[in-house]
């Protein structure tokens, strides 16, 4: 089988960073995550993925709200790497530049880093998992405030292209940042490899969030921290919302615990020194449609004559960060 250039980086930094169990793993997971049965588009999106140049003389700002490819590119190189960027829409985490191209993603995803930024031990020299990490925006954002490893892990495989196509684009200034297109269930059991793992969006998806949590523990090293986000709402501990057949229009939505709860379950499950960091509503300006994602957002999903409930009727979305760390 040969492997593409992308492919071979990422076996060559899961064997240096000793990760064995994964390494072996790796063929399966590749070939299983980027199975184009698995979505019809996937052929035409690797098609355009490979038409992405790898960019000379470039600037990388990884610490500006813009993950950042600074250069000046001539009219024809910008206007192809501009059409081949919104070849890969919609655009739901964000934002990026490319010279004079600006990627208006419907998250603000910045807005988020910034609220938990001042809150994480430092990541100077830290081994980093990011847990349906989408197309890697906080992966970036994680390297450049010091780490010198970050792993991806969603199973999407658009995310898993537009993470490779800004990849490619910084050429030899790209962090040591990877992505392999699996979820939590993927990862080896027991693995104790990391030194901060990230989930966040991903809790409420899981029918049993406790096993994600334990999950999520056991890819940390002992001492190790987890910087978990999710929907969350109001009450004390023993507040839990379990929706309907929908939440916001999502079909796959299953536990919204209060922060106070979820702090409970975190202790449960083996976390010690558990802090709510940040909670707040989300709001329209941090979660909209844009010219890079022109689908139904937020705004839609909201009762248009009370924006504090969802058009079910359940509380507007919530979300929590909560740091903790394993026993």
């Amino acid at each position: 089988m040969t492997l593409s250039n992308r492919e071979q980086a990422l076996y060559q930094a899961v064997l240096d960073q000793e990760l064995p169990t994964w390494l072996a793993r790796l063929p399966d997971q590749l070939a299983h995550g980027l199975d184009t049965r698995r979505h019809g588009d996937l052929p035409g999106w690797l098609r355009i993925l490979d038409k992405f140049p790898a960019l000379d003389g470039v600037h990388i700002d990884l610490n500006a709200p813009h993950v950042t490819i600074d250069a000046a590119l001539p009219d024809g190189l910008q206007t192809r790497c501009h059409n081949l960027l919104q070849a890969l829409a919609p655009w739901r985490k964000g934002p990026y530049r490319v010279g004079t191209t600006v990627i208006d993603t419907e998250w603000r995803s910045d807005w988020k880093w910034d609220r938990l930024a001042p809150h994480l031990s430092d990541l100077t020299h830290r081994r980093v998992l990011d847990v349906g990490g989408g197309n890697g925006y906080h992966g970036f954002r994680i390297a450049g405030a010091g780490a010198a490893f970050v792993l991806v892990i969603d199973p999407s495989p658009r995310f898993y292209c537009q993470f490779h196509a800004i990849k490619q684009l910084m050429g030899t200034q790209a962090p040591n940042v990877h992505f392999i297109p699996v979820g939590i269930e993927d990862v080896p059991t027991g693995l104790a490899s990391f030194d901060t793992t990230f989930s966040m969006g991903v809790l409420y998806h899981r029918r049993s969030p406790l096993d994600h949590l334990l999950e999520l523990r056991d890819t940390l090293r002992p001492g190790g921290e987890l910087v978990l986000e999710t929907l969350v709402v109001e009450g004390d501990e023993n507040t839990v919302l379990v929706p309907g057949e929908r939440y916001a229009q999502m079909p796959n939505v299953y536990f919204l615990p209060s922060s106070r709860a979820l702090a409970h379950w975190l202790e449960r499950c083996g976390f010690s020194n558990v802090r709510v960091v940040d909670e707040a509503p989300t709001s329209l300006e941090e979660q909209r449609a844009t010219d890079w994602m022109t689908y139904q957002s937020l705004e839609d999903f909201l009762d248009p004559e009370d924006p504090t409930r969802t058009v079910e009727g359940h509380p507007a979305p919530r979300r929590a960060v909560v740091i903790a760390e394993r026993d």
